[in-house]
Protein backbone atom coordinates (compact mmCIF):
# COMPACT_ATOMS: atom_id res chain seq x y z
CA UNK A 1 0.00 0.00 0.00
CA UNK A 2 0.93 3.63 0.02
CA UNK A 3 0.20 6.04 2.95
CA UNK A 4 -2.80 8.49 2.50
CA UNK A 5 -5.30 10.88 3.91
CA UNK A 6 -9.06 10.62 4.22
CA UNK A 7 -10.56 11.42 0.82
CA UNK A 8 -13.62 12.76 2.61
CA UNK A 9 -11.50 15.79 3.47
CA UNK A 10 -11.57 16.91 -0.14
CA UNK A 11 -9.66 16.55 -3.38
CA UNK A 12 -5.96 16.08 -3.84
CA UNK A 13 -4.79 19.66 -4.28
CA UNK A 14 -1.23 18.79 -5.21
CA UNK A 15 0.34 19.70 -8.52
CA UNK A 16 -0.34 16.60 -10.60
CA UNK A 17 1.52 17.59 -13.79
CA UNK A 18 4.01 14.84 -13.09
CA UNK A 19 6.33 12.60 -15.06
CA UNK A 20 3.95 10.95 -17.46
CA UNK A 21 0.80 10.71 -15.42
CA UNK A 22 -1.02 11.23 -17.68
CA UNK A 23 0.84 14.19 -19.20
CA UNK A 24 4.46 13.20 -19.83
CA UNK A 25 5.79 16.75 -20.00
CA UNK A 26 7.94 16.17 -16.93
CA UNK A 27 10.41 14.24 -19.03
CA UNK A 28 11.90 17.71 -19.33
CA UNK A 29 14.35 18.72 -16.58
CA UNK A 30 13.16 20.90 -13.73
CA UNK A 31 15.84 23.52 -14.36
CA UNK A 32 18.67 24.41 -16.71
CA UNK A 33 21.16 22.25 -14.83
CA UNK A 34 18.78 19.56 -13.60
CA UNK A 35 19.88 16.95 -16.13
CA UNK A 36 23.56 17.55 -15.37
CA UNK A 37 23.58 15.81 -11.99
CA UNK A 38 24.79 12.22 -12.02
CA UNK A 39 22.89 9.31 -10.53
CA UNK A 40 25.55 9.01 -7.83
CA UNK A 41 25.05 12.65 -6.86
CA UNK A 42 21.28 12.19 -6.66
CA UNK A 43 21.72 8.99 -4.63
CA UNK A 44 23.95 10.80 -2.15
CA UNK A 45 21.45 13.65 -1.87
CA UNK A 46 18.70 11.13 -1.10
CA UNK A 47 20.85 9.47 1.56
CA UNK A 48 21.69 12.82 3.15
CA UNK A 49 18.04 13.90 3.22
CA UNK A 50 16.96 10.58 4.74
CA UNK A 51 19.73 10.79 7.34
CA UNK A 52 18.60 14.28 8.32
CA UNK A 53 14.98 13.08 8.58
CA UNK A 54 16.10 10.16 10.78
CA UNK A 55 17.98 12.59 13.05
CA UNK A 56 14.89 14.78 13.40
CA UNK A 57 12.84 11.72 14.37
CA UNK A 58 15.51 10.73 16.92
CA UNK A 59 15.30 14.25 18.38
CA UNK A 60 11.55 13.83 18.90
CA UNK A 61 10.03 15.15 15.70
CA UNK A 62 7.08 12.91 14.77
CA UNK A 63 7.69 10.70 11.78
CA UNK A 64 5.86 11.75 8.61
CA UNK A 65 4.54 9.36 6.01
CA UNK A 66 3.88 12.21 3.58
CA UNK A 67 6.16 12.79 0.59
CA UNK A 68 8.30 15.89 0.88
CA UNK A 69 6.92 18.57 -1.44
CA UNK A 70 10.26 20.36 -1.72
CA UNK A 71 12.63 17.41 -2.16
CA UNK A 72 15.94 18.60 -3.70
CA UNK A 73 16.86 15.29 -5.41
CA UNK A 74 13.54 15.57 -7.28
CA UNK A 75 14.68 18.62 -9.23
CA UNK A 76 11.41 19.92 -10.62
CA UNK A 77 9.64 19.71 -7.24
CA UNK A 78 11.41 22.96 -6.36
CA UNK A 79 9.51 24.72 -9.14
CA UNK A 80 6.27 22.76 -9.20
CA UNK A 81 5.13 22.03 -5.67
CA UNK A 82 2.35 24.21 -4.18
CA UNK A 83 3.61 27.25 -2.27
CA UNK A 84 0.28 28.59 -1.08
CA UNK A 85 -2.60 27.11 0.95
CA UNK A 86 -5.23 25.19 -0.99
CA UNK A 87 -8.33 27.10 -2.03
CA UNK A 88 -11.61 25.32 -1.40
CA UNK A 89 -14.26 25.91 -4.06
CA UNK A 90 -17.86 26.52 -2.89
CA UNK A 91 -19.62 23.18 -2.57
CA UNK A 92 -22.68 24.28 -4.52
CA UNK A 93 -20.53 25.46 -7.44
CA UNK A 94 -18.68 22.13 -7.59
CA UNK A 95 -21.91 20.13 -7.50
CA UNK A 96 -23.45 22.17 -10.31
CA UNK A 97 -20.40 22.47 -12.57
CA UNK A 98 -18.64 19.16 -11.93
CA UNK A 99 -18.91 16.06 -14.13
CA UNK A 100 -21.67 13.53 -13.60
CA UNK A 101 -20.79 9.89 -13.01
CA UNK A 102 -23.06 6.86 -12.77
CA UNK A 103 -22.62 3.12 -12.33
CA UNK A 104 -23.82 2.51 -15.90
CA UNK A 105 -20.81 4.39 -17.27
CA UNK A 106 -18.38 1.62 -16.27
CA UNK A 107 -18.32 -1.67 -18.16
CA UNK A 108 -16.45 -4.92 -17.50
CA UNK A 109 -14.22 -4.19 -20.50
CA UNK A 110 -12.89 -1.06 -18.76
CA UNK A 111 -11.10 -3.20 -16.17
CA UNK A 112 -9.35 -5.47 -18.68
CA UNK A 113 -6.68 -3.41 -20.41
CA UNK A 114 -5.66 -6.41 -22.53
CA UNK A 115 -8.99 -6.64 -24.38
CA UNK A 116 -9.68 -3.04 -25.33
CA UNK A 117 -8.36 -3.39 -28.89
CA UNK A 118 -8.50 -5.83 -31.79
CA UNK A 119 -5.31 -7.66 -30.83
CA UNK A 120 -3.61 -8.52 -27.57
CA UNK A 121 -0.87 -6.23 -26.23
CA UNK A 122 2.75 -7.31 -25.93
CA UNK A 123 4.29 -7.91 -22.51
CA UNK A 124 3.79 -9.79 -19.29
CA UNK A 125 0.08 -10.16 -18.48
CA UNK A 126 -0.73 -9.47 -14.82
CA UNK A 127 -3.72 -9.31 -12.50
CA UNK A 128 -3.74 -6.44 -10.01
CA UNK A 129 -6.32 -6.60 -7.25
CA UNK A 130 -6.89 -5.44 -3.70
CA UNK A 131 -9.38 -3.94 -1.29
CA UNK A 132 -10.19 -0.31 -0.56
CA UNK A 133 -10.71 0.05 3.20
CA UNK A 134 -11.42 2.78 5.72
CA UNK A 135 -9.36 3.26 8.87
CA UNK A 136 -11.47 0.70 10.74
CA UNK A 137 -10.83 -1.95 8.10
CA UNK A 138 -14.32 -1.74 6.65
CA UNK A 139 -14.72 -2.11 2.88
CA UNK A 140 -15.43 1.00 0.82
CA UNK A 141 -18.06 -0.16 -1.65
CA UNK A 142 -18.90 1.32 -5.04
CA UNK A 143 -15.60 3.24 -5.19
CA UNK A 144 -14.54 4.43 -8.65
CA UNK A 145 -10.96 3.23 -9.21
CA UNK A 146 -8.97 4.41 -12.24
CA UNK A 147 -5.50 3.41 -13.40
CA UNK A 148 -3.09 4.60 -16.08
CA UNK A 149 0.34 3.32 -16.97
CA UNK A 150 3.12 2.91 -19.53
CA UNK A 151 3.22 -0.11 -21.80
CA UNK A 152 5.68 -3.00 -21.50
CA UNK A 153 8.36 -0.93 -23.24
CA UNK A 154 7.95 1.97 -20.81
CA UNK A 155 6.02 4.31 -23.09
CA UNK A 156 2.68 6.03 -22.51
CA UNK A 157 0.07 6.28 -25.24
CA UNK A 158 0.27 10.05 -25.11
CA UNK A 159 1.25 12.48 -27.86
CA UNK A 160 3.73 14.27 -25.58
CA UNK A 161 5.64 11.16 -24.58
CA UNK A 162 8.85 11.24 -26.66
CA UNK A 163 10.59 8.26 -25.07
CA UNK A 164 12.13 6.37 -28.04
CA UNK A 165 10.41 3.10 -27.15
CA UNK A 166 7.75 1.42 -29.30
CA UNK A 167 4.08 2.20 -28.93
CA UNK A 168 1.75 -0.79 -28.72
CA UNK A 169 -1.30 -0.36 -30.99
CA UNK A 170 -3.19 -2.82 -28.78
CA UNK A 171 -2.51 -1.11 -25.47
CA UNK A 172 -3.81 2.28 -24.36
CA UNK A 173 -2.85 1.88 -20.72
CA UNK A 174 -5.97 3.21 -18.99
CA UNK A 175 -8.73 1.41 -17.11
CA UNK A 176 -11.37 1.78 -14.43
CA UNK A 177 -13.75 -0.24 -12.29
CA UNK A 178 -16.03 -0.02 -9.26
CA UNK A 179 -15.22 -1.75 -5.99
CA UNK A 180 -17.55 -4.62 -5.10
CA UNK A 181 -19.40 -5.38 -1.85
CA UNK A 182 -16.08 -6.32 -0.19
CA UNK A 183 -14.38 -3.15 -1.37
CA UNK A 184 -12.33 -5.11 -3.91
CA UNK A 185 -11.11 -3.86 -7.28
CA UNK A 186 -9.54 -5.98 -10.01
CA UNK A 187 -7.64 -5.14 -13.20
CA UNK A 188 -6.09 -7.28 -15.90
CA UNK A 189 -3.23 -5.46 -17.57
CA UNK A 190 0.39 -5.63 -18.76
CA UNK A 191 3.32 -5.08 -16.42
CA UNK A 192 4.69 -1.63 -17.29
CA UNK A 193 8.30 -1.03 -18.17
CA UNK A 194 10.74 1.41 -16.60
CA UNK A 195 11.40 4.62 -18.50
CA UNK A 196 13.76 7.63 -18.53
CA UNK A 197 12.50 10.97 -17.23
CA UNK A 198 15.44 13.42 -17.34
CA UNK A 199 15.48 14.44 -13.70
CA UNK A 200 19.22 13.85 -13.88
CA UNK A 201 21.70 12.07 -16.11
CA UNK A 202 20.54 8.51 -16.87
CA UNK A 203 17.46 8.83 -14.64
CA UNK A 204 14.90 5.99 -14.80
CA UNK A 205 11.57 5.56 -13.05
CA UNK A 206 10.77 2.20 -11.46
CA UNK A 207 7.87 0.31 -13.04
CA UNK A 208 4.63 1.62 -11.56
CA UNK A 209 0.89 1.98 -12.10
CA UNK A 210 -0.92 5.22 -11.26
CA UNK A 211 -4.10 4.82 -9.21
CA UNK A 212 -6.96 7.24 -8.65
CA UNK A 213 -9.70 6.63 -6.05
CA UNK A 214 -12.86 8.73 -5.99
CA UNK A 215 -15.14 9.15 -3.01
CA UNK A 216 -18.78 10.08 -3.31
CA UNK A 217 -17.96 12.97 -5.66
CA UNK A 218 -15.29 14.00 -8.16
CA UNK A 219 -14.03 16.52 -5.61
CA UNK A 220 -13.01 13.64 -3.34
CA UNK A 221 -10.01 12.03 -4.96
CA UNK A 222 -6.87 10.23 -3.89
CA UNK A 223 -4.06 9.82 -6.45
CA UNK A 224 -1.10 7.56 -5.78
CA UNK A 225 1.21 4.97 -7.35
CA UNK A 226 1.68 1.24 -7.00
CA UNK A 227 5.14 -0.26 -7.44
CA UNK A 228 6.32 -3.84 -7.92
CA UNK A 229 8.37 -5.89 -5.45
CA UNK A 230 12.18 -5.83 -5.37
CA UNK A 231 12.64 -3.23 -8.09
CA UNK A 232 16.38 -2.42 -8.37
CA UNK A 233 15.55 1.22 -9.15
CA UNK A 234 13.97 1.90 -5.74
CA UNK A 235 17.09 3.32 -4.03
CA UNK A 236 17.86 5.48 -7.08
CA UNK A 237 14.44 7.08 -7.60
CA UNK A 238 13.93 10.51 -5.97
CA UNK A 239 10.15 10.35 -6.33
CA UNK A 240 9.80 7.07 -4.46
CA UNK A 241 12.31 8.31 -1.90
CA UNK A 242 10.58 11.65 -1.35
CA UNK A 243 8.74 9.70 1.37
CA UNK A 244 11.41 9.52 4.06
CA UNK A 245 9.58 7.02 6.28
CA UNK A 246 10.61 3.51 5.22
CA UNK A 247 7.35 1.85 6.34
CA UNK A 248 5.28 4.36 4.39
CA UNK A 249 7.38 3.76 1.27
CA UNK A 250 6.82 0.04 1.69
CA UNK A 251 3.07 0.53 1.59
CA UNK A 252 3.45 1.72 -2.01
CA UNK A 253 4.69 -1.72 -3.10
CA UNK A 254 2.30 -4.49 -4.14
CA UNK A 255 2.82 -8.07 -3.02
CA UNK A 256 3.03 -11.02 -5.36
CA UNK A 257 -0.06 -13.17 -4.68
CA UNK A 258 0.06 -16.77 -5.87
CA UNK A 259 -3.61 -17.29 -4.99
CA UNK A 260 -4.49 -14.49 -7.42
CA UNK A 261 -2.19 -15.88 -10.10
CA UNK A 262 -3.99 -17.73 -12.90
CA UNK A 263 -2.25 -20.87 -14.12
CA UNK A 264 -0.60 -20.52 -17.55
CA UNK A 265 -2.14 -17.09 -18.02
CA UNK A 266 -1.16 -14.24 -15.62
CA UNK A 267 0.77 -13.44 -12.45
CA UNK A 268 -1.22 -11.91 -9.61
CA UNK A 269 -0.42 -8.94 -7.37
CA UNK A 270 -2.34 -7.72 -4.33
CA UNK A 271 -2.36 -4.09 -3.18
CA UNK A 272 -4.78 -2.95 -0.49
CA UNK A 273 -5.49 0.75 -0.03
CA UNK A 274 -6.44 2.33 3.31
CA UNK A 275 -8.02 5.73 2.95
CA UNK A 276 -7.09 7.25 6.31
CA UNK A 277 -5.66 6.50 9.73
CA UNK A 278 -2.24 5.13 10.79
CA UNK A 279 -2.10 2.59 7.94
CA UNK A 280 -3.30 5.00 5.28
CA UNK A 281 -2.10 4.81 1.70
CA UNK A 282 -0.11 7.95 0.99
CA UNK A 283 -1.74 10.35 -1.43
CA UNK A 284 0.36 11.65 -4.27
CA UNK A 285 1.91 15.03 -3.55
CA UNK A 286 3.48 16.09 -6.84
CA UNK A 287 4.84 12.62 -7.50
CA UNK A 288 5.20 10.82 -10.85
Amino acid sequence: MAAASDIANGPDTSDTDTDTDPDPTARRPGGSDAAEATQLEIFREIQAFHADAAKRRADGTPASSDPELDFPPYRSSVLRHPHRPAVTAPEAFVELAGPVFGDADVSELDADLTHQHIGEPLGERIIVTGRVLDRAGRPVRGQLVEIWQANAAGRYAHRRDRHPAPLDPNFTGAGRCLTDSEGRYRFVTIKPGAYPWRNHRNAWRPAHIHFSFFGTAFTQRLVTQMYFPRDPLFPLDPIYNSITDEDARGRLVAAYDHDRTTAEWALGYNWDVVLDGPAATRLEQDQH
